[in-house]
Parts: C-alpha cells; sequence; structure tokens
C-alpha cells in the first residue's frame, strides 16, 4: 500500500497528461455525436458510441502504467527496490491501484456527458461500468507489461501503436458487422470490441448477453496479469 501511494502522488505530478486522458474522451464523445447528426447512423446512437468511447479512453491507462515503471527503471528505483519483500505479484497490484480509480472518473464522466446528448438515465448505466472492469484491469495490465519490457522512450512508439489497434479494432466508430471479414475476425480475437459490446449489451438491457463478451476480457486481463508478473520477476531476477 504504501508503493501504490506513492505511485498515485507520481501520477498526479503530471496533471496535464491526466486533463488530456480525461478530456479527450469527452471531446471524441462530442465530435462524434455531432458526426451523427449529419450521418444518422446506429453506431453513433449514444448508447452504442458511449461505450466505445469510454474503451478508447482506458488505452491511455496503458500508456499511463507503462510511462510510470519505464521512468522507474530508467531512474534505477526500481532496482532499488528489489531490495524489499516485495513479490512480482506486489509490485503488479500496487501499480495498478492508483489507475484504477482514474478509469472509473473516465468511465462515470462520459456518461454523464452522454446524458446531455440523450442517454437515457438508468440503472444499467452501472451495470455498464461494471461490465467495463475488467477491459480497465487489462488496460493496465498491458501498460505494466510494456513498461517491464521497454524503455521509455520505446513505450511511446509501442503505446501509439496499441492506441491506433485500439481504435481501428474496437468497433466503436464503425460497425464491425458490416466491414465483416478479416477485421471482424480479428477484432472479436482481441478484447476491445468484447468490452464495448458487453456494455452495450448492458445498456439494453440484454442481460444474458453480457456475460459471453465479459468473460472475453476476462479472460485476457488474467493472461496479460500473468504475463505481468513474470516480466517483473524476470527483471528481480536479473
Amino acid at each position: 500500500m504504501p508503493l501504490a501511494v506513492r505511485n498515485r502522488k507520481e501520477i498526479m505530478r503530471d496533471p496535464v497528461s491526466i486533463l488530456l486522458g480525461v478530456a479527450l474522451p469527452l471531446l471524441m464523445l462530442v465530435i462524434f455525436v455531432l458526426l451523427g447528426k449529419s450521418a444518422p447512423l446506429d453506431i453513433f446512437q449514444i448508447e452504442n458510441l458511449a461505450p466505445g468511447i469510454i474503451v478508447f479512453g482506458f488505452s491511455f491507462l496503458t500508456m499511463f502504467a507503462a510511462v510510470l515503471i519505464a521512468k522507474d527503471k530508467q531512474s534505477a528505483f526500481l532496482v532499488r527496490l528489489f531490495a524489499s519483500p516485495l513479490s512480482a505479484a506486489d509490485y503488479v497490484i500496487s501499480y495498478t491501484l492508483p489507475l484504477l480509480p482514474l478509469a472509473l472518473v473516465q468511465g462515470t464522466l462520459v456518461f454523464i456527458l452522454a446524458f446531455a446528448f440523450g442517454l437515457q438515465f438508468s440503472a444499467n448505466i452501472l451495470l455498464a461500468l461494471l461490465a467495463l472492469v475488467p477491459m480497465a484491469v487489462m488496460s493496465v495490465f498491458m501498460g505494466l507489461l510494456f513498461g517491464s519490457l521497454l524503455t521509455e522512450s520505446q513505450v511511446a512508439g509501442v503505446g501509439s501503436i496499441y492506441i491506433t489497434l485500439t481504435s481501428l479494432f474496437s468497433g466503436a466508430w464503425m460497425p464491425l458487422q458490416l466491414v465483416g471479414g478479416f477485421v471482424k475476425t480479428i477484432a472479436y480475437a482481441l478484447p476491445f470490441a468484447h468490452a464495448i459490446d458487453g456494455a452495450r449489451a448492458a445498456l439494453a438491457g440484454d442481460y444474458a448477453a453480457i456475460w459471453p463478451h465479459v468473460q472475453w476480457t476476462i479472460a485476457y486481463a488474467v493472461v496479460v496479469c500473468i504475463l505481468a508478473i513474470i516480466a517483473f520477476r524476470r527483471r528481480m531476477e536479473g
């Protein structure tokens, strides 16, 4: 917990990045809602658009986590910490905990703004947020994995690719059912589209359709968490 508190303070030292990570999804929501007025497609309906914006916003959590780890490696802070009795799993938990509230803030603000564009308030919104939690956790774990394996300069490049992949294969901006082909196949082999579809099902009250998508994102979160722990363990042994 003391390490988690320290990591929270480190994250708060860069309020500009946090503001961008929170504000950019909100700005994109406004832009796509305005686009939807001139192109009235189902994908631009607010109940379909909001979950996609949130999942896209989670990709910034990946960048936050990756940069934090990379900086701690570069400053030799992690090397000194390895003298402590913390296990690799302890490190992963301590770097994950401070970022989860940020994910909650991102999701909550997007839904609050969505109310202004016609999203109906209901208990299903809380269910949609709950369905998105595994995706938020997976995004942080992915950042920890990137940060463990890459330098700070490499994180910037790989992070940009990751954000692009999230945009292309999430189905947030384009209906995957219409695109079809290998794009749809790849999209549903990744967790992003499943996270969005699970949240959309929750908002629509289609409760039976939520779990098949959520279990996919949970599986990804577990796998990436294990990989992050292995990466930390190898660095500790090195």
